[in-house]
């Protein structure tokens, strides 16, 4: 079954535009396109023509083509970048985790949309992405191009993914290994609950990739607000636990704050960035924790 394409709503497009791909290796060879772009010369090509959106340019207008159509139109150019980001999305059967307010909401979907907003500032700044589904029985790895087609082919395949299965295991991972380069930006998005999925960006970070994570979690689980008899479920393994919500909410909170902080404290170990999306927040938070003024881990 297709799946209706994911679009970015106006809004969060807008304040995308604030907002840069940065990377902390700052060295000329390896800068990123949005400052390559500026620099006249060989490197950048015209792409194609978009409609103008609020936070656009002025001087980017093709007045000529305002004249003849009355419309306000922009310009975009390509520009062959030497970064190359990569998108690392956990296609896992506990990404279909939905909050019972918005049970047509999950994880997953939370992460293919924020996958589409990476995608969208690589596009407007000229780099190359790439995306690897990380799934036991779905993987698959795309590699890095330029462009608004590049981001059309990323929004139709994962419009047709459905989250199941556990995590690959290293063999079937082998691939990334070679594909990712040395001054590669990869950006994990996951809901970081499974060992491996942690072991491999530590991995990548451990060989000199700038690697960042963004973890994506329900509002019940930041939350708990569950009273009476529930059966809990894990989804990937099938286990279960009934028990009075109201009865382990404390306890359920303290041990899942715990859990977040070591994991936190394991990703600050291994020199990656990395900050946390709740499914029930606005879709770029984590990008302006990441990117914006004054970013950290957040």
């Amino acid at each position: 079954m297709i799946r209706a394409p994911l679009t970015i709503p106006p809004e969060i497009r807008a304040r995308l535009k604030r907002l840069s791909l940065a990377t902390r290796r700052r060295s000329a060879l390896y800068s990123f396109g949005v400052q390559a772009s500026r620099n006249k010369g060989t490197g950048l090509e015209f792409a194609q023509y978009r409609a103008y959106e609020p936070g656009d340019e002025p001087r980017r207008i093709d007045w000529k083509l305002f004249a003849r159509s009355d419309r306000f139109f922009v310009r975009e150019a390509e520009a062959e970048s030497p970064v190359a980001v990569w998108i690392l999305l956990d296609a896992t059967a506990s990404m279909a985790q939905a909050d019972r307010a918005r049970p047509d909401w999950s994880r997953f979907d939370a992460a293919r949309l924020l996958s589409l907003c990476v995608a969208e500032l690589a596009t407007a700044q000229g780099d190359r992405f790439g995306w690897a589904v990380l799934a036991e029985a779905a993987f698959s790895v795309a590699d890095p191009r330029s462009g608004r087609a590049q981001a059309g082919r990323m929004q139709v395949e994962f419009s047709r993914l459905v989250p199941g299965g556990g995590f690959p295991d290293h063999a079937i991972i082998a691939p990334l290994w070679h594909r990712i380069g040395p001054h590669d930006l990869v950006v994990f998005i996951s809901d970081c609950f499974d060992d491996r999925g942690i072991a491999v960006i530590e991995r990548l970070a451990k060989a000199g990739r700038e690697v960042l994570a963004i973890q994506v979690l329900t509002a019940e689980e930041r939350d708990f607000p569950f009273h009476g008899g529930f059966r809990f479920r894990d989804q990937e393994t099938g286990n279960e636990l009934v028990s009075d919500g109201a009865a382990m909410r404390e306890s359920f909170l303290a041990h899942f704050a715990a859990a977040r902080a070591a994991l936190h404290e394991r990703l600050e170990h291994a020199g990656i960035r990395h900050a946390t999306l709740f499914i029930d927040e606005a879709i770029d938070r984590p990008l302006h924790a990441l990117f914006g003024h004054g970013a950290g881990a957040a």
